[in-house]
């Protein structure tokens, strides 16, 4: 089976012996060892040209040996004719033929940090106090029209990796869920002073994040993803009855729509399901994925193998910030068998993966290493 057939048959209802592996993250992932994953200089990740950016991709997913990949959008044919990359003792630039503007490329940090340093966290001036606030805050976007996102060639990076080295693995978009993306508007505290204060606002930018969100369902179809990655962090720390009133409608409506769409969900729920593990479960998203046990709290692969009781595909949780890295390769082995086990037990509706994004440190021949033991352990226990 090809990594695609795997992942599709996981998520399915009938499950598969033939577990797939993957990693979650690809993005933070390529960042953090660019030079590891490929020959070619950092900018070519900002490349208008397509054949640079099948270049690096290529060397990138053959390195790394999963069984999906994350599917990229692109200039517009238009864009890509009138930019293109200069390098300088200064640095890569941007230019634009059409009006001659020169954009700084920052070259991407490992781990994420600014060279500055700082505090990594949004943070917001006064909050918003009215329904029209929100609304400002939060503008509601244009219809989507595939037809003209076709024709100005938005797609067709992904195109040509979908019948190129990428043929015959999993394309995967990632979409932030409503309430969540609600940090990026107000920051954690403010976040959570309105969930608890002003669930009427809250709703309200909510349901004009969830059009957003509904509209990238509509791009990721329009590219020929296959599956979405559904992205939630932080709300562990709203109470059950506020998730199932303010979050989990949201999710539903997400599901659904992708669902229509011919498309796979994963909902990647960031942080402690012990008092939510039913409104997990009633998101009806095809997969659901945990972090690895962290933060003060445990989140077991056979309790949620247990839990799940097949009705869902689960994704592993490894352990990416301890065992992956630094586990000898007999732990790390005996850990896989542990969690594939689980998910034969969940009627083979499972995906091998990690909790959480692979570690700067961890070397690029580890996690190929992990792959590649997953399909040896699943190939002894055929």
């Amino acid at each position: 089976m090809t990594g695609r057939q795997k992942i599709e048959a996981a998520l399915s209802e009938a499950g598969t012996p033939q577990t797939p592996a993957v990693i979650c993250y690809e993005g933070i992932y390529i960042r953090d060892h660019w030079a590891q994953l490929t020959e070619y200089p950092w900018w070519f990740a900002s490349e208008p040209d397509l054949e640079r950016q099948l270049l690096w991709r290529r060397q990138a997913i053959e390195r790394t040996g999963q069984d999906w990949f994350d599917l990229p959008s692109c200039h517009s044919r238009e864009e890509r004719e009138a930019l293109h990359i200069e390098v300088a003792r200064e640095g890569a630039f941007l230019l634009d033929r059409r009006t001659g503007s020169a954009k700084p490329l920052p070259q991407p940090q490992v781990g994420g940090w600014a060279p500055e340093g700082g505090l990594h966290s949004v943070r917001t001036g006064r909050l918003p106090e009215t329904p029209e606030e929100v609304d400002a805050a939060v503008s509601l976007p244009p219809a989507f029209d595939a037809k003209l996102f076709a024709e100005e060639g938005r797609g067709d990076l992904a195109r040509a990796l979908l019948s190129d080295v990428a043929a015959e693995l999993f394309p995967l978009r990632s979409i932030g869920v409503p309430l969540w993306s609600c940090y990026y508007l107000w920051g954690f505290e403010g976040m959570m002073l309105l969930v608890a204060t002003r669930p009427d606002l809250v709703r309200r930018a909510c349901e004009r994040l969830l059009a957003r969100a509904l509209r990238e369902v509509q791009v990721a179809k329009a590219l020929g993803a296959a599956g979405i990655w559904l992205e939630e962090s932080f709300t562990d720390m709203v109470s059950p009855a506020a998730f199932a009133e303010l979050d989990l409608p949201c999710v539903q409506q997400l599901v659904q729509a992708i669902r229509d769409a011919g498309m796979k969900s994963i909902y990647y729920y960031c942080g402690d399901p012990a008092d939510r593990w039913d409104l997990l479960l009633a998101s009806g998203a095809d997969a659901l994925s945990l972090e690895e046990s962290k933060k003060g709290f445990e989140i077991d692969i056979e309790e949620a193998a247990a839990r799940a009781d097949g009705r869902c595909a689960l994704l592993g949780n490894l352990d990416a910030i301890w065992l992956l890295p630094h586990a000898t390769e007999d732990e790390l082995r005996a850990e896989l068998a542990r969690q594939l086990d689980a998910g034969r037990r969940n009627q083979g509706r499972f995906i091998m993966s990690l909790g959480s994004p692979v570690t700067p440190a961890t070397p690029v021949a580890r996690v190929r290493r992990y792959c590649d033991l997953v399909r040896e352990i699943v190939t002894r226990d055929a």
